[in-house]
């Protein structure tokens, strides 16, 4: 069923556009240099393909569906993670998953995609709901910050369900260090551009070098306790007999710290932002929301630890795929040419940067109609099926599209279903919503909503 019907037109709050391009140099300073998609201009969400000069190195961008294909897919072998991106991860996700290349890549690939189909994913439905009614169970009548409440649901979730719920991931400290470990990326990237020692220029800076070292000190704790057999049947201790009979103990070990770094910052955060992103959409849509908590009341009512219950959700997840649209978990990502080819109509050297920005595809007024409106209907089974695959990219796409698509999906479906059956949530009158951060899209100093418990 469409929901035009019952939807206003809505279109949420973006970063401001200039009319001109901006210098590439002004990524480095202001508001720039801290959100990743400030300060774009208005031609870029109609251009094919972008190309720039940033201190040195030569980056494309192509805006075009098929353009995208061929390096994430048709060409995928030629463009892989950049030295750049190597340098600035490694202190904190090393060789894991998301940042290595080759055969340690695809071996590390195999190990973790079977903690990730479905029948396990499936089983963790009521860790989900237990989370979100956790988490539920401390709001109350009023304001209540929902990105915070995303953090200590999508941390609880983690902890839980890929940890053996180690108290040492859910801390105070673990959520402080973790968020100043992201907010330093800005920093960092300058650093690595101009081939400089990442060591911290700014109190900003030393905090996320801290954050760093207490995300690797602790997991490399947790790791060391479980030891080479692994511990209990869960992503961790399967992560670590896996690769300790596939790797030497002292390379198993750094990989098991990578991985679980790996997981538990992409595991959380991003998750964490998109509940907080569809929230806000909702409240700004009261008739919608009504639908969506209907939908998710009859959906549990039907049975909370039922494998079925995202199927029972199909507006939801399309309220959820719409978020993902305009607000989506990775603004940018980023290849490295490995040898000379051509996208498309251009020339690229090896070397070459290659930026894929699902930010800028997104909201492309060649591939969207009115393209910064919310609508969730265009996610529509016709609509979908109309679409160019690589027109919409909230999980990456290709071989390296994200192992854990599934396991997010399913985990913001079920909390979502169980907040809205139980709470409506409002604007919060004259608060003014803003995006934030560099690697990831959060709302900017948090994003309170008002929330009331629904008379059922």
């Amino acid at each position: 069923m469409a929901d035009a019907d019952i939807i206003r037109r809505f279109v949420p709050p973006h970063p401001p556009r200039t009319e001109g391009p901006v210098a590439a140099w002004r990524g480095f300073f202001g508001e720039r240099a801290r959100t990743a998609v400030y300060g774009w201009s208005e031609a870029a969400f109609g251009a094919p393909y972008l190309k720039r000069k940033v201190l040195g190195y030569t980056v494309h961008m192509p805006l075009r569906p098929e353009l995208i294909q061929h390096v994430l897919l048709d060409n995928a072998a030629n463009y892989v993670k950049p030295d750049l991106v190597k340098r600035l991860l490694a202190r904190t996700i090393g060789q894991g998953l998301l940042s290595s290349d080759g055969d340690l890549w695809r071996d590390q690939r195999k190990i973790v995609a079977a903690n990730f189909a479905p029948a396990p994913i499936d089983r963790l439905i009521p860790t989900f709901a237990a989370a979100a009614n956790g988490v539920a169970a401390r709001w109350h009548d009023g304001e209540v910050d929902v990105a915070a409440s995303g953090v200590a649901v999508t941390m609880r979730i983690i902890a839980d369900s890929l940890f053996a719920g180690d108290a040492r991931l859910t801390t105070e400290a673990a959520v402080n260090h973790i968020k100043a470990a992201l907010d330093g990326v800005g920093e960092a990237r300058l650093q690595v551009l101009l081939g400089l020692p990442l060591m911290p220029w700014s109190l900003k800076g030393k905090r996320a070098h801290a954050g760093q070292r207490y995300l690797r000190e602790t997991l490399g704790q947790v790791v060391k306790d479980r030891g080479p057999g692994g511990g209990p049947d869960d992503f961790l201790g399967t992560l670590i007999r896996a690769l300790y009979a596939k790797f030497p103990p002292g390379e198993a070990f750094a990989l098991a710290v990578d991985n679980a770094a790996t997981f538990y910052l992409a595991g959380h955060e991003t998750t964490a932002n998109a509940l907080a992103w569809t929230l806000f959409l909702l409240s700004e849509q009261p008739a919608l929301q009504e639908r969506c908590a209907a939908e998710a009341a009859a959906a549990l009512a039907a049975g909370e630890a039922d494998p079925e219950l995202p199927e029972r959700l199909p507006l939801l997840r399309r309220v959820l795929e719409e978020s993902l649209r305009l607000y989506p978990p990775a603004p940018r990502f980023d290849r490295q040419a490995a040898a000379a080819d051509r996208i498309g109509d251009y020339a690229v050297n090896p070397g070459d940067i290659v930026s894929i920005w699902p930010w800028l595809l997104h909201r492309h007024r060649a591939l969207w109609d009115d393209p910064d409106a919310f609508d969730p209907d265009r996610f529509l089974p016709g609509a979908r099926a109309a679409r160019h695959r690589f027109a919409y990219l909230p999980f990456g796409g290709g071989p390296r599209l994200c192992v854990g698509m599934r396991f997010a999906t399913i985990e913001a479906l079920a909390v979502l279903a169980h907040w809205l059956r139980a709470w409506h949530f409002a604007p919060l009158p004259g608060r003014e919503v803003q995006v934030s951060g560099m690697i990831t899209m959060r709302p900017k100093d948090g994003l309170p909503l008002i929330l009331s418990r629904r008379s059922h």
